[in-house]
């Protein structure tokens, strides 16, 4: 009963944390999270209620002066002495503190993981970083925090999307740039090991000495360039000769190529490779990519020039490439959901909204692409004025999605707007509501939540 009664009060405590939220009382919210976690510290869902009212409360106060400063590092000094100690409970309670002051200092959130860590609590440490990685994504410390963290966790696509994003604040950064081809290569290996998993010896059944393993290590640097790229280049030649109708050496040389940007080179190796005859949807995929890659390079360097009437024009042919590409390769490989789903997006985008609902209805049998292919096929039949269709998709979508993340926001945005636009501003607010709980940030949230507040109250 005690126990019964500790989570009824940790509930309570959430509840009217919730509330306050809503409301935008950032301080009594966080006060009443934070009694709910002492509560019930393994509550995950309030925890991420928590970090979005400190970093609410954190925007609309603004950063800390120089002597609280100097109070975090003294707290982070604290809570690192109490990991060292064994003592990753009152470690983490610590970090709480800390985080209510600043939740989004880089140095702050590293103390919050070490102490969730040091707990056995990973899903807490990646609560702090996915918000901080959600809500600061224009600060490149904490953003090489971010990355620094998945690269630990070995979430290497996360890692390489915030070297990504990091690259984006500073494109002449050759040390980032580098951090984040290395990321992409892990990434991709990454994919390899899951996809070798489970199979009878997994990856080592495919590495057979380690003279190989360090070719395949060398093979799949981030970038092989100059001397080393050459000596690849001709080995890869050589394997081609002796093995011709071997796909992987055309793939690999390809590659080479394109991480030294010789496009025409890569595109060359794997049409002479389709010219085999064999079927190969991934071997088509790579091409498209490194043709799609060409492009994009052609117009970053027009750009850099100061040309860009001709970087526009180059931008259309790369847009009707992508397209045609598509229209022809789902023609080859019709059993393709995937490439359904892409066509699905491009036909939406260009507003064929019919042709768009025929690829994207298939699309949505696909396991991976299903959530936003439901998404996709929904705003186009709002774009083509039939509502409750869309809105029929949407619910679907939104009763599929188990937690608040980026899609769901759209999905329930979406549905929100669908509920205001045929006159339930309750159903509309209370859609609009669910995401405020997670993310008050989001889109014209705020001004939309007032408006329709204040209308609900003129009605009673």
């Amino acid at each position: 009963m005690a126990n019964d009664a500790l989570a009824q009060k940790a509930q309570n405590f959430s509840n009217r944390g919730r509330q306050a939220l809503e409301a935008g009382r950032y301080d009594l919210a966080v006060e009443m999270l934070e009694q709910s976690l002492t509560c019930s510290p393994d509550t995950l869902e309030t925890r991420r209620l928590l970090r979005t009212a400190q970093i609410a409360r954190f925007r609309q106060s603004g950063s800390s002066g120089f002597g609280q400063k100097i109070k975090n590092a003294l707290a982070r000094s604290k809570i690192m002495g109490l990991v060292k100690k064994g003592q990753a409970a009152e470690a983490m309670a610590e970090a709480e503190k800390l985080l209510s002051i600043n939740p989004l200092d880089p140095d702050n959130i590293e103390a919050a993981v070490k102490a969730a860590e040091a707990a056995g609590k990973p899903e807490a440490a990646a609560i702090s970083v996915e918000a901080a990685y959600t809500c600061g994504a224009k600060d490149p410390a904490l953003l090489e925090r971010v990355a620094a963290y998945y690269s630990m966790a070995k979430r290497f696509d996360k890692a390489r999307d915030a070297y990504a994003k990091l690259h984006e604040l500073a494109p002449q950064d050759q040390r980032i740039i580098q951090l984040l081809k290395d990321a992409e290569a892990r990434a991709t290996m990454s994919d390899g090991w899951d996809t070798a998993t489970g199979k009878k010896g997994g990856f080592q059944a495919l590495i057979a000495n380690k003279e190989q393993a360090k070719k395949l290590d060398q093979a799949n640097k981030a970038v092989i360039t100059g001397d080393d790229a050459e000596a690849l280049i001709a080995e890869k030649k050589a394997q081609i000769a002796k093995e011709p109708n071997n796909m992987n050496f055309y793939r690999a040389l390809a590659r080479i190529f394109m991480q030294n940007k010789r496009f025409p080179e890569a595109i060359e190796t794997l049409e002479a490779a389709q010219k085999l005859g064999s079927v190969d949807p991934e071997l088509d995929r790579m091409l498209s990519s490194v043709k799609t890659a060409g492009y994009e390079y052609k117009i970053e360097e027009l750009r850099k020039a100061g040309k860009d009437e001709e970087a526009d024009e180059v931008e259309a042919e790369k847009s009707q490439f992508v397209f045609d590409d598509l229209a022809l390769r789902v023609q080859r490989y019709p059993n393709d959901l995937h490439l359904r789903y892409e066509l699905g997006n491009q036909y939406y985008m260009y507003e064929y909204y019919d042709e768009a609902v025929e690829h994207l209805q298939l699309a949505q049998k696909s396991p991976k692409d299903r959530l936003q292919a439901l998404y996709c096929l929904a705003m186009c039949f709002i774009k083509k004025g039939q509502r409750d269709m869309g809105v029929m998709q949407l619910e679907t979508a939104r009763d599929q999605l188990p937690t608040m993340d980026d899609l769901k926001k759209k999905v329930v945005y979406q549905l929100g707007l669908c509920a205001e636009e045929s006159g339930d501003i309750e159903k509309a607010y209370a859609y609009f509501k669910d995401i405020y709980s997670a993310d008050v940030t989001f889109g014209d949230l705020n001004e939309r939540m007032l408006r329709l507040g204040k209308a609900l109250q003129e009605k009673k």
